[in-house]
Formats: C-alpha cells, sequence, structure tokens
C-alpha cells in the first residue's frame, strides 16, 4: 500500500501541534518539513546531539535504551500524541536512548532551535511540552515496572495496544523478532504469546502483519499497565482550548 500524500497529512493531526493557538502556529508551522519514515529507520543514536525534533502523524517511534553489548529494550512509543526529542527543551541536547521508526508513516521535523526559541519565550508551548514530558515519563516508569512484574503476553498486550491508540487502523506491521528486541524477550516468548491471543480470536497474524480483531478482550487481557498510561495521557492533553500566549 502507498503511504497518503503529504497533502492529506496535516501538521494538526499531530496533538501537540493541534494545541497550539493560531498565533504560536503562525510561527512554528513555516518551519516544519514533511518526512516520510520507513520501518527500521533511526532517527537518532543514543549520545547524539539532537539537531531536529519529530511530530510523528501516522507513523509510530520507538525510544529503545541500548546495552553496551548492542541488546536493547524498548522504554516508550511514540506517535501522533506526541514528539520525539525531548532532550533538546529538557537542557540535555543528546539522549541515551535510541529512537527507531517502529510503524512507517508521515511526520513533521522542526530544527531544535526553533523548538526552544518557542518553548524559552512562549508559555502555551512550554506548557504543553511539559505536561507531555510528564506523560512520557509516567509511560516509561510503568514499562519498567510491567517488564519487571507481568507475564510476556501481558506485555505483548500492553505493547499492542499502545501502539494502536497511536495510529489510524487497528493494523500494525511488525515482525516477531522486532516485537522480542522492542520487549526485550526471546522470541519464542513473542510466539508462544502471540499464537494464544490469536487462538483467542483477539489478533490475527500473518506474514509480519498485526490485526487486532478484539480490542475489548485484548485489554481485559493486559495489565493495569495500559490503562495507567492512557489516563495520564489523556488527562494531560486534555485543553480545553488551544494555548499559546504568554500571559
Amino acid at each position: 500500500m502507498l503511504p497518503r500524500t503529504p497533502q492529506n497529512v496535516k501538521p494538526t493531526i499531530n496533538r501537540l501541534l493541534a494545541q497550539l493557538c493560531p498565533e504560536a502556529q503562525d510561527r512554528i508551522f513555516p518551519h516544519l518539513r514533511q518526512v516520510y519514515m520507513q520501518l527500521g529507520d533511526v532517527i537518532y543514536e543514543a549520545g547524539e546531539d539532537l539537531d531536529y525534533v519529530y511530530f510523528p502523524v501516522d507513523n509510530i517511534i520507538s525510544l529503545l535504551y541500548v546495552m553496551s553489548d548492542g541488546g536493547s529494550a524498548e522504554i516508550a512509543v511514540v506517535g501522533f500524541e506526541g514528539v520525539v526529542g525531548i532532550a533538546v527543551f529538557m537542557g540535555g541536547e543528546s539522549t541515551p536512548s535510541r529512537a527507531v521508526t517502529q510503524s512507517a508513516g508521515w511526520a513533521y521535523r522542526l530544527p531544535a532551535r526553533d523548538l526552544k526559541e518557542e518553548f524559552e519565550e512562549h508559555s502555551g508551548m512550554r506548557m504543553i511540552m511539559l505536561r507531555y514530558t510528564q506523560a512520557l515519563i509516567t509511560q516509561m516508569s510503568q514499562t519498567a515496572v510491567c517488564n519487571r512484574h507481568h507475564t510476556i503476553e501481558q506485555q505483548l498486550c500492553r505493547w499492542l495496544l499502545l501502539s494502536l491508540d497511536r495510529l489510524p487502523t487497528n493494523q500494525l506491521t511488525m515482525t516477531q523478532e522486532l516485537i522480542a528486541n522492542m520487549l526485550g524477550v526471546r522470541r519464542e516468548g513473542v510466539t508462544e504469546a502471540a499464537g494464544r491471543l490469536q487462538k483467542k480470536g483477539i489478533i490475527e497474524y500473518s506474514r509480519g502483519h498485526i490485526t487486532v480483531l478484539d480490542r475489548e478482550k485484548l485489554e481485559a487481557l493486559s495489565c493495569e499497565c495500559y490503562g495507567q498510561v492512557k489516563r495520564e495521557t489523556d488527562r494531560l492533553q486534555s485543553f480545553p482550548e488551544p494555548l499559546g500566549e504568554p500571559l
């Protein structure tokens, strides 16, 4: 399937960009550039200075912590609800995580200096970014708890639900090997867990394509970690009106 044309991929599909007031959008949008990200594209490596931040529209980017032996595990997923590159406005300039495209699609790229300028000079952008960062920290914390205390099947359910919340469809293109790398578990464990979900009629898996058939049952089988992340994300991104100019 061919990707949607850039004309149909508006910046305001991204929740953070949509929350900006018209004046803030007028300052930021001229600096945005559309970029198409293929599955597996590395957005940045651990330790690199970040020259750009990325606002996903219909793709998902995974943040991975990479060990010295090359092993990795996913610490968060970012889709149209967020931005990749929070170190830019948090003052770190670089991050110990790697960012990789988990689901192909479009995003908007913004030079880091433009985001920093807006963040420092206008309270609207500052509020939006800090509240999003709090939601992202919640997701990272809950992921750590989930990986330590819950079964592979529960982790897989959580991961599928978080991914679905960040895509416009109920389909994912993802191999079991890549899922195992994301969760930091053995591929055999993912194969068994996915097989059980398929037998229950919850998902359909074929040649790297996962279709969720029964989301309600998927949520019932997931641990409380998914619900906690979703509630906090929704709470922190529920603004009554666009934010923009300082008081």
